[in-house]
């Protein structure tokens, strides 16, 4: 039987370390440009500072209820009905930045494909829970598990949006490793999508340049190259200690997207090496601790949920590091807990409630 115990305090005390980190970053990275745009420097800062408080609380309170209440076919399929409705209902509204990713309401907005993360998470916990001595048959658990995550995966790329996309298959297939799955059926997996893969990345032509820019980077610095150039100058600059707090250049419109995508170049310039490392660190220690919860978990449903949310925030946290230190080419990946955004923020830390909550029934 597992035992009630108080919850991952390691875990928790990261949580909210990354936040104040982004808070503070947030700040720094869009004052200059939040003056320019709407006269004042604290717009964006307090935005985030409102998602972050009522994300926080988001946290506390569903930390308090028990992870098996979202056990129920009406929880999990609710979840994933409504999830996909809404990734349908973006295609049919006015298109923001030239994709279909947002629906707004008033001052809110709201990014459907952020939801589709922990609703995959919820769906491949509830179906698997009770199926791991028959995935590997790929007819009666395997596929059926499967096709949900690919339909939302196929919404999100049609948005466009590969990076999110590319992000919930990294999950499914992590979810799917812990519950036992062979690793031949990864690789079957890949070959199948890798056609697919190619030709959305070479036969489209925008993704087709920034795939040649991360091959050689120099080659375009003032056009398909900017935004990686600019990132990698920000790194350069910072050094080991970095320029301090509030003085770094790149983010003065050079960089683009500095408080949301591109914060890390932010943080590597103004507090250097040895920030940059610290914020890696603090991810790596989320998840091992992440990894401990699902390996203590009392059972399969708490295990895959731990595994989920677990990778959910590490694989971002990878996608967007390696972005900005050019190991990837540029994706739209908002760095967990520390960009700028409230549909990101505020899922992060709800999720990050349901991790806390299985944190307390330990074996």
């Amino acid at each position: 039987m597992a035992k009630r115990v108080s919850l991952d305090k390691v875990l928790f005390s990261v949580t909210l370390v990354l936040v104040v980190i982004g808070v503070v970053f947030v700040f720094s990275a869009s004052a200059v440009m939040a003056k320019d745009r709407y006269g004042s420097p604290y717009t964006f800062f307090f935005r985030q500072l409102a998602w972050a408080v009522v994300g926080l609380l988001a946290m506390v309170v569903i930390a308090k209820i028990n992870y098996r209440h979202y056990q129920r076919p009406s929880v999990v399929f609710t979840a994933l009905s409504v999830t996909t409705l809404l990734l349908l209902t973006v295609f049919f509204l006015d298109r923001s930045h030239n994709t279909h990713r947002w629906i707004h309401a008033g001052p809110f907005s709201l990014q459907p494909s952020e939801l589709a993360k922990p609703a995959i998470i919820l769906f491949l916990a509830y179906f698997l829970e009770s199926r791991t001595r028959t995935l590997n048959d790929w007819r009666s658990t395997l596929i059926p598990a499967v096709l949900p995550p690919l339909l939302l995966a196929a919404l999100i790329v049609g948005e466009p949006d590969l990076g999110t996309a590319l992000a919930c298959l990294a999950i499914t297939i992590c979810v799917l490793f812990a519950a036992g799955l062979d690793l031949k059926y990864i690789g079957y997996g890949f070959v199948a999508l890798l056609p697919v893969l190619c030709w959305l990345v070479f036969l489209v032509p925008w993704r087709a340049r920034r795939m040649m820019v991360f091959l050689h980077p120099g080659d375009d610095v003032r056009g398909a190259g900017f935004h990686i150039w600019q990132s990698l100058i920000a790194v350069g600059t910072g050094g080991l200690s970095g320029v301090g707090l509030m003085e770094g250049k790149q983010k003065l419109f050079y960089l683009p997207e500095p408080h949301t995508d591109f914060i890390f170049s932010v943080i590597a310039e103004e507090i250097g090496l040895i920030g940059a490392v610290v914020v890696v660190a603090l991810f790596t220690v989320f998840m091992v601790r992440g990894l401990r919860a699902a390996t203590l978990a009392p059972d399969n449903f708490a295990r895959f949920l731990a595994v989920g949310i677990t990778a959910m925030i590490a694989v971002q946290a990878l996608f967007n590091i390696s972005v900005v230190l050019g190991l990837l080419p540029t994706k739209g990946i908002p760095l967990p807990f520390i960009s700028y955004g409230g549909s990101s923020l505020f899922i992060m830390l709800a999720s990050m409630g349901v991790l806390l909550n299985i944190t307390q029934h330990v074996e």
